[in-house]
């Protein structure tokens, strides 16, 4: 599994406030567990066609 090193940059040491000496102190599971659990995953298209057929818009009358 690659690592987003830039995106876990920004997230601990801007996003934390971190240090860059603490910032590298810490492993990927430390900085995981900080930032809290992640959101939810990105509606991908069949969920999003889905969506659209299970609330259609309506014409304006």
């Amino acid at each position: 599994m690659r690592l987003d090193w830039a995106a876990m940059m920004r997230a601990g040491i801007c996003g934390l406030g971190l240090r860059p000496s603490e910032f590298w102190a810490l492993t990927p599971a430390e900085l995981r567990l900080m930032l809290g659990p992640p959101g939810p995953a990105p509606m991908d298209r069949a969920r999003f066609e889905a969506l659209c057929r299970e609330h259609p818009d309506r014409e304006r009358t």
